[in-house]
């Protein structure tokens, strides 16, 4: 089975665990740019609880094209989005050694958040010790041949609370807090548990 999917900015154990359930990923490169979706934002968990960490791009027409969206470099978001992390997870036991790939990034400020996106999930999947099939699509298909799954814009912030398709929580020990707080961006998770990320990954993905 393969599934289409949208890239995102730091992804969620769900959007994790809908890479490892399926033999090939059709990532999206021809859909326009919808607002107020995980393609721009993540969530991750400070000493105050959940911060949502949002990437601002430049609008410059109704309906852009995901490869033409550019990031908003004028807000200063790279001091804000980094020192977060550094805040949430720079005490976390694995920070030193992934710390660093990260930061590059955003140190290079991507022109593009296509651009940016894929540079990081490329290391968070590396980190993960990963190596999925990925295709990049080349035209935008309304519907999609047998034997895809379309979850495009499926996994979403407009979702209940506890929503997650793909995946199930797999409690582990977190930087902050005495409850657990599920389905954070993956950043979470490998600044926690590091080489034990990708076991507890494994376990959340839901067997049908």
């Amino acid at each position: 089975m393969s599934v289409r999917i949208e890239l995102q900015y730091l992804p969620s154990l769900d959007y994790f665990a809908c890479l490892l359930k399926y033999g090939e990923i059709a990532l999206e490169t021809q859909e326009h740019f919808v607002k107020q979706t995980y393609r721009n934002r993540c969530h991750i968990l400070a000493a105050n609880g959940v911060d949502t960490l949002i990437v601002p791009v430049i609008h410059s027409a109704p309906k852009m094209p995901i490869r033409e969206v550019k990031i908003d470099y004028s807000q200063g978001w790279v001091r804000r989005h980094w020192g977060a992390i550094v805040a949430a997870y720079g005490k976390a036991p694995y920070f030193e050694y992934f710390g660093s790939d990260f930061e590059r990034v955003y140190l290079k400020k991507p022109t593009y958040l296509f651009d940016l996106n894929w540079e990081l999930l490329t290391i968070c999947l590396k980190l993960l010790r990963q190596k999925p099939t990925i295709r990049l699509t080349e035209v935008f298909e309304t519907s999609l041949p047998e034997g895809y799954f379309d979850a495009l814009s499926q996994i979403s912030p407009k979702n209940p609370s506890g929503h997650n398709i793909f995946s199930k929580p797999v409690v582990y020990q977190q930087n902050f807090g005495t409850e657990f707080v599920p389905n954070l961006s993956i950043l979470d998770l490998l600044m926690c548990q590091g080489a034990d990320a990708t076991r507890l990954l494994k376990q959340s993905v839901k067997v049908e």
